[in-house]
């Protein structure tokens, strides 16, 4: 299981992300153009059959077993009024994810894929990152390797997702001391602030950036700005590529965990699909920015990982044309 000792144990696997195997890849896109239909007529669906076999390494790649992990954390700078829900109610959205009641037990259920929740310290919110840094080091650490655990090598397709009372703004934050820009470039309304309320959460993000947007290294923004649930999320993504298990990324706050480590290590994406992308303006900026093209555009932006939960049943629909349709051989079709 990967664990991360220390900050610059975190940043050295940063350093040394394995590669896909490109044979097992090659092996699928030999299978791809016997198979009876015209070469590239199934569109991305091709593109991500061998996606997945270069991941998994293996020319028929599956989903058998596939999980779906969220994670929940509470946020100090909930305190200044950035959403219009009170921290409460991530306890309570948990309590009705662990008893089957939300739409990520619904979606999750639909696509096959095994439900994993994680809630880190509910009672014990982040700092408010106007003020201080989020997490201490040690706390930092300790979600990371939270997110990590939940990896197990076995894996054939893992979804994130969170869930937390002002996660947006904590996003936007990261977003901006990654990739730059102000913070009306990335704060969008979340769970639906407007007017006002939309351009103190605006002021809010701006303060946080004053105090810590010269931070450098991805651990330190993580640290910082982000929060448990988010720290978990970046722990499980790195984890999922030391041991080769594809990620699908949901929305907004679940990218903004890649962003401080995509601003020093591009790469460290190569293993992710974009579910979709919601509805949060910041989001389509963000996949830009990382590279990403997303597989879905239905307008969503619950969280919950509930789009990329949606994605991961085209992702099947893809395996499944790839595995099951005949070669032109086996078929008896002339090919041309």
């Amino acid at each position: 299981m990967t664990r991360f000792a220390s900050p610059e144990a975190f940043a050295a696997a940063l350093n040394a992300l394995p590669a896909p195997d490109t044979d097992a890849r090659a092996a699928a896109a030999a299978r791809q153009a016997v198979l009876t239909k015209p070469q590239g007529s199934l569109g991305r669906l091709e593109d991500i059959a061998l996606f997945l076999a270069g991941w998994q390494g293996r020319e028929r790649p599956r989903i058998d077993h596939g999980r779906v992990a969220i994670f929940a954390g509470n946020h100090g700078v909930a305190a200044q009024g950035v959403s219009a829900f009170p921290p409460a109610v991530t306890a309570e959205m948990v309590r009705n994810f662990q008893k089957g009641g939300a739409a990520i037990n619904a979606l999750a259920g639909a696509a096959g894929l095994e439900l994993v929740v994680v809630p880190i310290e509910l009672d014990r919110p982040t700092a408010d990152f106007t003020q201080a840094a989020a997490m201490s080091e040690a706390e930092c650490l300790a979600a990371l390797n939270l997110g990590a655990a939940v990896v197990e090598p076995w894996l054939d397709l893992l979804v994130l997702g969170e869930m937390g009372i002002g996660n947006s703004t904590a996003a936007a934050a990261l977003c901006a001391a990654s990739f730059g820009g102000k913070a009306a470039d990335w704060v969008g309304p979340g769970t639906g602030v407007h007017g006002s309320q939309l351009a103190a959460k605006i002021a809010v993000v701006d303060a946080g950036l004053a105090l810590h947007g010269e931070t450098r290294t991805p651990f330190e923004r993580l640290r910082r700005l982000g929060g448990r649930e988010i720290a978990a999320m970046a722990g499980a993504l790195v984890a999922a590529r030391m041991v080769g298990v594809p990620v699908v990324l949901d929305g907004f706050i679940c990218g903004s965990a890649v962003a401080p480590l995509a601003a020093s290590a591009p790469g460290v994406v190569d293993h992710c699909l974009a579910g979709h992308v919601s509805a949060e303006p910041g989001h389509k900026r963000l996949l830009e920015r990382l590279g990403l093209k997303p597989l879905l555009t239905l307008d969503m932006r619950l969280g919950e990982g509930s789009g990329a939960a949606v994605a991961a049943g085209v992702i099947r629909a893809a395996l499944a044309a790839h595995d099951q349709m005949a070669t032109f051989a086996e078929a008896g079709v002339s090919d041309g």
